[in-house]
């Protein structure tokens, strides 16, 4: 998780640059740095806290009317200056620096193809290939927005990205997909004498509260005398500029109308910020997990998975992949159960925490107590970098999916369950279970799965004709089977949540020892059906539902062969993820909850008689 801020405007931006870096802190500290564009480019770069970057620009009288910086969290390659941004691309008198938030995922035959072009890298991050294919494209003759154009149509994966060039001295060009950039319109909204990028609003307010937000796939050039924007098709665009209201206590909502819909669509870059420092690199280590790791995962023989809410869910679907990939027994607990009964405690038992704030007193309290138990190794899977419970774990992994403010948890779900996929490789590697060609294949997947949510997202329209036929239902029955049972429980759960339906969830073959009394015209049945190896069993439960007159409203991969038919609805998501269909599924499954919310009028992002973070018992 990275931040980025550009600047042009007719002073030195170079304090502008360091109080945005400064905002954007929490997504990233590792490193920091700026380029600048003042007669020549000057780049300043630090390892640490951005208060480095700040000592380190003040040795050097950094001071330009024209530049870009980023504070970044270490991706493969780890903490040093050569992998820190910005990156330079600087070849027969042109130059050029980048800096970019997300993945690249085709970066490794983008960077052959430019080695075979001459171009050498320096770092080792998938951020240069962007130096150099602007480069190629400006030495071509084209100007900095036609080049930055014409390389975004080149990259896949998710990205947000600030580019300058030596030889336009007054122009940052921004672009995104799947990462955050928002435009800061500068003298009081009017553009005329300086204009920004940044990732949030927050580090913009000390210099405009008015932004625009940009769409997915916009290309925007800033000028001293105003900006202009294109659309993913070339298309000049209009994004409307409102003044923030952001404080001390709130985050911006953008362009959405409730944090709980920002936070569904943010997923794609949440999910490219968690797993930067693994579809980064061509492999995975146990290191991801910290210093002791590797030792500690050697002598793991068990797992114990202990969570509330939500992130129970994520540990329900871990234990599929951890048991049926890595081939380790698992056993997952609600934590608010487990301290309060005699478990028996197994020498070499991994204690995996989780937690969106880390200060869940419940998850707490059960890692206390698995620890008074003689349980030591400990990791902590959490969104909150300076949490309780992370200094309370012996290991830990970030999810960094951001500040999360909707009650109804979305992107730190499906960021937690990245995460526990990630951990789930690295057991199974170590156990010789993960040969190098499937942990190819499995990284590759991982470095897809952004885009793959941004495909589920533009089923919206769909969900939302569906979502108003729940508004005046009393009861939903949400199915599903293997992995993907788990996924029908957190559907249920935000149902529940967020609309006050009674909903339920059930492995689909349970359908005849019970549930199915319960199927009437009247009750909504909602089928998670991915094409795996239970498909055929799931549709004879479908089958069965029909019979009893139920109508299904069925989220399947395009393959199933699903048929829509009188009482039978489909949705087909169009991309297919493998053993990471969950957290596909799932996104669909919050997007139903979301517009069921709003047919039915309920406060969405404040769901009567819940808080966000459960900090007391």
């Amino acid at each position: 998780m990275c931040g980025i801020v550009g600047a042009v405007a007719q002073r030195n931006v170079v304090p502008i640059l360091i109080e945005g870096l400064r905002k954007l802190e929490y997504r990233g500290y590792d490193s920091a740095g700026m380029a600048l564009v003042n007669g020549t480019m000057h780049r300043v770069r630090a390892v640490g806290r951005v208060i480095e970057l700040e000592n380190k620009a003040r040795e050097e009288h950094a001071d330009a009317p024209t530049g870009i910086a980023h504070t970044r969290w270490a991706t493969h390659g780890g903490v040093t200056e050569r992998n820190a941004h910005p990156h330079f691309s600087n070849r027969d008198g042109i130059e050029v620096s980048v800096v970019h938030n997300g993945i690249i995922e085709n970066h490794e035959p983008l960077r052959q193809m430019l080695k075979a072009k001459g171009y050498s890298f320096e770092s080792e991050t998938d951020t240069e290939v962007i130096a150099h294919l602007v480069h190629s494209l400006v030495a071509a003759g084209l100007n900095l927005f036609e080049a930055v154009q014409k390389t975004v149509g080149q990259l896949e994966g998710a990205y947000a990205i600030a580019v300058i060039n030596k030889a336009q001295p007054h122009i940052v060009v921004g672009s995104r997909r799947g990462s955050p950039l928002l435009l800061g319109v500068g003298a009081n909204g009017t553009g005329q004498g300086e204009n920004f990028l940044a990732s949030d609003t927050s580090a913009l307010l000390q210099v405009t509260k008015y932004v625009a937000y940009l769409e997915e796939g916009d290309v925007v050039e800033i000028r001293l005398d105003g900006y202009r924007i294109v659309d993913a098709q070339g298309h000049e665009a209009h994004r409307p500029i409102v003044e923030s209201q952001l404080s001390a206590d709130a985050i911006e909502l953008g362009k959405y109308d409730h944090y709980m819909q920002k936070e569904i669509f943010e997923q794609p870059g949440a999910i490219a910020n968690t797993l930067e420092m693994v579809t980064n690199g061509r492999a995975i280590a146990a290191g991801l997990f910290g210093a002791e790791a590797e030792e500690v995962f050697k002598r793991t023989q068990q797992v114990l998975i202990l969570a509330c809410g939500t992130s129970f869910h994520s540990g329900l679907v871990a234990k599929y992949w951890l048991e049926g990939i890595a081939g380790i027994a698992c056993s997952v607990e609600i934590a608010s159960e487990y301290r309060y009964r005699e478990p028996v405690a197994q020498a070499n038992t991994l204690v995996i925490t989780i937690s969106q704030s880390g200060e869940t007193a419940d998850t707490l309290a059960a890692l206390q107590f698995a620890k008074s138990l003689g349980l030591t190794d400990t990791l902590s899977i959490c969104n909150v970098p300076e949490s309780a419970l992370i200094r309370a774990s012996k290991l830990r992994f970030l999810t960094r999916a951001g500040p999360e403010i909707g009650v109804a948890s979305t992107k730190a779900f499906t960021t937690q369950l990245v995460s526990l996929f990630v951990l789930t490789l690295v057991l199974a590697k170590q156990r010789g279970r993960l040969h190098e060609a499937k942990e190819t294949e499995l990284i590759r997947d991982l470095r897809h799965l952004p885009a793959a949510v941004n495909k589920v997202l533009e089923c919206e329209p769909l969900v939302k004709h569906w979502a108003k036929r729940f508004a005046h239902k009393q009861h939903a029955l949400f199915l599903g089977r293997g992995a993907h049972f788990p996924i029908a429980m957190e559907g249920a759960l935000k149902l529940k949540e967020i609309t006050y339906i009674h909903a339920e969830a059930y492995a689909a073959g349970e359908l005849k020892h019970g549930p199915l009394a319960l199927v009437d015209s009247q009750m909504p049945v909602v089928v998670v059906a991915p094409n795996d190896a239970m498909i055929e069993k799931l549709k004879s439960n479908l089958q069965e539902v029909r019979a009893r007159g139920g109508e299904l409203f069925v989220f399947a991969d395009e393959d199933t062969h699903i048929e829509p038919s009188d009482g039978v609805n489909i949705i087909n998501l169009t991309d297919h993820a493998g053993h990471l269909s969950p957290v596909l599924h799932v996104i669909a499954l919050q997007l139903l909850a979301y517009h069921a919310a709003l047919a039915k009028g309920t406060d969405v992002d404040k769901p009567r008689n819940l808080a966000k973070s459960v900090t007391v018992e």
